[in-house]
């Protein structure tokens, strides 16, 4: 959510955010209509304040009839049609500023200066780390897991559909042991606190987070209004939803493993084979609230957090700044970490690592006080993915994959896993 000061001070700033991320066309109007319905509401509200120091005035001036034994009737009249007013211009202005909150939800956040503009084509590679294995000879995850028996993909649509996965022997235990690994490496050795979430969520937090209302369909929603998490980001940033933090909390990391739910994954057909979209996952998470001058070293900070996992597990992979047109609707600037899967051929997103600057933390109302006797400020949230499993998981079937159908287990994980091979 945008600071209604822009609407205001500099809409201009606005309106070039709206275009470098390609969407001035259909996003203009609405903040169009968003000005002129925050001018209205402004006017209604002196409107409403004038006639309500009128009325108090008239109130006043009963009592003091009163008091006088005089008569106050023609006054009372008066005060009954100002209220009669003030309740008209209240419904008026409830309703505006409804119709401006829904606007202001519609419009999203800003692309820092540094962000590259354009659409997916204008991702710039920033750069990358190990050797990629060369396609040739190297078979597709599903097939290497079918054959070592660790992926069910088969029983997995049997039982819930397409997209969702079985994992079996060591491959259940492979993602039991991703998962300590990935929360002893953030929380010992890069200093995060480890937070265990629901999985069910309520509107207020998706909301705080930006997926409601833009990406409502994009969710699994129970009967009574919760929804299933679309990733940790969700519950672990609405920790604080509506709090005041102290400055020397800040910056302030957090960590959770969860399970993650998105209905719009393998959606129109694509990459529907393997575990490259599914609809069930698990992901650890990486959290950082921060103060807003230290919110770009912060996100460099988290994207090596996420890199260092990467190298560990001794997977080749690259670092994207993705350009303003391929941003999330919530991030002010975003790296893709890609992991290269010599199986089938191609890099695969596992992490995405934004900053918001201060776009969550309005709507979820999340602040802090940078002195004693100062003024709350908003924080800046980020997040990003440490790692997610599926992806990971092919990666580590193809680029460690042996010629005898075997895969080597990396050192780092070894001790979690209790084995030094699958298969």
């Amino acid at each position: 959510m945008h600071d209604l000061k822009l609407l205001r001070e500099n809409i201009a700033a606005l309106r070039d955010g709206m275009r470098r991320r390609g969407k001035l066309d259909t996003l203009g109007p609405v903040i169009d209509r968003a000005e002129v319905l925050d001018r209205e509401r402004r006017a209604l509200l002196t409107q409403i304040e004038e006639k309500q120091a009128a009325r108090n005035a008239a109130s006043q001036d009963v009592a003091r009839r009163k008091r006088a034994g005089e008569d106050a009737a023609d006054v009372i009249a008066r005060t009954r049609t100002l209220g009669d007013d003030i309740a008209a211009l209240q419904k008026s202005y409830d309703a505006q500023f409804a119709e401006l909150e829904r606007l202001q939800y519609e419009l999203p956040n800003i692309p820092l200066a540094d962000v590259p503009e354009g659409g997916e084509e204008a991702n710039v590679v920033l750069r990358s780390w190990g050797e990629p294995r060369p396609h040739d000879g190297v078979r597709p995850h599903w097939e290497v897991g079918e054959q070592l028996g660790i992926l069910d993909l088969p029983r997995g649509a049997k039982i819930a559909g397409s997209g969702f996965i079985v994992f079996r022997g060591l491959g259940a235990r492979l993602v039991r042991a991703l998962i300590a690994f990935f929360l002893d490496l953030a929380t010992r050795e890069h200093g995060y606190e480890e937070v265990w979430v629901p999985s069910l969520v309520n509107r207020r937090s998706m909301t705080g987070t930006g997926q409601l209302p833009k990406f409502e369909d994009d969710a699994y929603v129970t009967t009574d209004d919760l929804f299933l998490i679309p990733t940790a980001e969700v519950p672990v940033t609405n920790l604080y939803r509506d709090e005041v933090l102290d400055a020397g909390d800040l910056p302030m990391a957090l960590t959770a493993y969860s399970q993650c739910f998105r209905r719009e994954a393998g959606a129109h057909g694509k990459d529907t084979r393997g575990l490259i979209r599914v609809h069930q996952f698990d992901k650890v998470e990486l959290v950082r609230y921060t103060a807003p001058e230290d919110a770009a070293a912060e996100l460099e900070l988290l994207t090596s957090h996420a890199e260092a996992a990467l190298r560990k597990l001794e997977l080749p992979y690259r670092v994207k700044v993705l350009a303003a047109g391929d941003t999330g609707f919530s991030s002010a600037k975003t790296y893709d970490l890609e992991v290269w899967a010599p199986g089938v051929g191609a890099w695969l997103e596992v992490s995405s690592c934004s900053t918001f600057a201060d776009f969550q933390a309005r709507r979820a109302n999340i602040r802090y006080r940078p002195g004693p006797s100062e003024k709350p400020r908003f924080v800046h949230t980020l997040n990003g993915s440490g790692l997610a499993f599926p992806r990971t998981i092919i990666a580590l079937l193809e680029h460690h994959q042996r010629a005898d159908g075997t895969v080597a287990v990396p050192d780092a994980l070894r001790p979690y896993l209790g084995a030094d091979t699958l298969g």
